[in-house]
């Protein structure tokens, strides 16, 4: 049976330990406002983004030979995948529920008889998708938004390297997997293929319903099509990359608030039971002492 002063010490400990997730609860929570907003912005500009290059790629003719970031090149055979997490952990499922769904994937693929090359960009997936997939790693980014703001030029970064790579014909799908950032207590692992481009759900059953309904009139653009996604697909790659750094960061201040509150919660549960623990020893060691002296009493 421990003793008193085990017990002390015991209690002492998970005070301290809740000193610190209490702090780091608040901390998480003053980061959280702030990264919320960010993701939420960028949000319905990305969706529109997508939805009108939807609408562009839509109307162009059966015959028509687009960017290769829209057709793709005509193979399915080795896929990219582009990964974004945190850097730092005490965050509960968050980095762990997306490796479970990104391990999942690079098997069902590799399965399949695909090549898969990925992307991370975030340190905690990569630790875990290192222990099997090393060799299928191509490059890994980390300290993504340490100066406490997410800036484009860390999704342009990325972006140009995956250009690059799709240039030199070194994958053929690209796909983005991230944690989407619903709300505080929802964050959820979402795959998102970029290359070739895939039309939105929304856009592409209305795009079915028109041509169910019959011929409607053309837009015209100016320039003319070929130009304008040449020029926006790419950008279009980084937009997305973007938003789904700022979900992650978002989705990641979030989790960690909610584990700390839950750490914090459950720290202070232990230190009632082992208060309660305590003082029945107390009791119990006290009650065994004065046993002791009556019996010495009566003795005498």
């Amino acid at each position: 049976m421990p003793s008193l002063k085990d017990y002390r010490d015991r209690i002492a400990s998970v005070k301290s330990t809740r000193k610190i997730t209490s702090a780091m609860k608040m901390v998480a929570a003053s980061k959280l406002k702030k990264a919320q907003s960010q993701a939420e912005a960028s949000q319905p500009y990305a969706t529109a983004m997508a939805e009108m290059l939807a609408r562009v790629a839509a109307s162009l003719p059966a015959d028509f030979a687009g960017p290769k970031l829209l057709v793709g090149t005509g193979a399915d055979q080795t896929h990219l995948l582009i990964v974004v997490s945190s850097d730092r952990g005490l965050c509960g499922g968050f980095n762990g529920n997306l490796a479970r769904r990104v391990k999942k994937e690079v098997v069902a693929l590799k399965e399949a008889g695909k090549t898969v090359k990925i992307i991370c960009a975030g340190r905690k997936v990569y630790d875990v998708l290192k222990l099997e997939f090393a060799k299928d790693i191509l490059k890994t980014y980390t300290g993504i938004g340490q100066k406490g703001r997410i800036d484009f030029s860390s999704a342009r970064e990325i972006t140009d390297f995956v250009l690059a790579q799709f240039e030199d014909g070194a994958f053929d799908v690209c796909t983005l997997m991230y944690n989407e950032f619903k709300n505080v207590l929802t964050q959820t692992p979402t795959a998102q293929q970029l290359i070739p481009f895939k039309m939105p759900e929304a856009a592409a059953s209305e795009a079915q319903d028109k041509t169910v309904a019959g011929p409607v009139a053309p837009y015209g653009f100016e320039p003319e099509e070929s130009v304008i996604l040449g020029q926006l697909l790419p950008r279009n790659l980084g937009v997305q990359l973007f938003r789904a750094l700022l979900d992650s960061a978002a989705g990641e201040q979030a989790a960690r608030m909610t584990a700390m509150d839950n750490a914090t919660r459950n720290a202070g549960d232990m230190i009632n039971n082992l208060s309660i623990q305590y003082n029945r020893a107390r009791q119990a060691f006290i009650t065994k002492e004065l046993i002791e002296i009556i019996s010495g009493a009566e003795a005498v």
